[in-house]
């Protein structure tokens, strides 16, 4: 066993402990994330126990943590991704008098999408049933638009937020002037 070898076996509990607090969850938690008993758990961050491949796979998949950065020896260099206005893809083609501006990263797309809408006086998004599960939060930033989630629907105004079903079909209606609005798509 190399030197490096030794170092990432060492550090290896703190990381996983440190994942572990960050999202905020308890050894039982994981355990039912992962399928990975309390008890290991628990002693592979107490350093007692070396957790095999398909252990630490399950573990890093539960954290949602990278497997690869779990165990690089390398922290890595903060960084931050910026996207200028003019870079944020946008879809003016969806609804009628929509504008959709797409604020989530590519790689979220069907699992965490998030949305900043424009919608023109009487402009509305009509939107077919998402997957099994999905809900729509949606926070209203200025005017006044009316939700409909299947035959339920509801008013908001400036400064409220609505979460709602969207595995059935939904729509977004601007009343009374032009509406800006965040939207977050989750699926199940």
């Amino acid at each position: 066993m190399t030197e490096a070898d030794t170092d990432i076996l060492t550090q290896l509990p703190a990381r996983l402990k440190e994942a572990r607090r960050s999202q905020g969850l308890s050894l039982d938690a994981v355990a039912k994330l992962s399928g990975v008993s309390r008890s290991m758990v628990s002693q592979i961050e107490r350093g007692e126990s070396s957790p095999t491949i398909a252990t630490l796979w399950n573990l890093t998949r539960a954290l949602q943590v990278d497997f690869a950065g779990l165990l690089d020896g390398a922290p890595k260099a903060a960084q931050i991704e910026t996207l200028r206005a003019a870079e944020v893809p946008t879809i003016d083609n969806l609804g009628s008098g929509c504008r959709i501006r797409i604020l989530s990263p590519p790689e979220e797309a069907g699992k965490h999408e998030v949305y900043e809408l424009s919608i023109a006086q009487g402009g509305l998004l009509d939107s077919q049933p998402h997957a099994r599960g999905a809900r729509e939060h949606l926070t209203v930033i200025s005017g006044r638009l009316t939700i409909m989630s299947g035959d339920v629907s509801t008013s908001l105004e400036t400064g409220d937020t609505a979460r709602y079903a969207a595995d059935v079909p939904h729509r977004i209606t601007a009343e009374g002037g032009e509406v800006r609005a965040f939207l977050v798509v989750q699926d199940a």
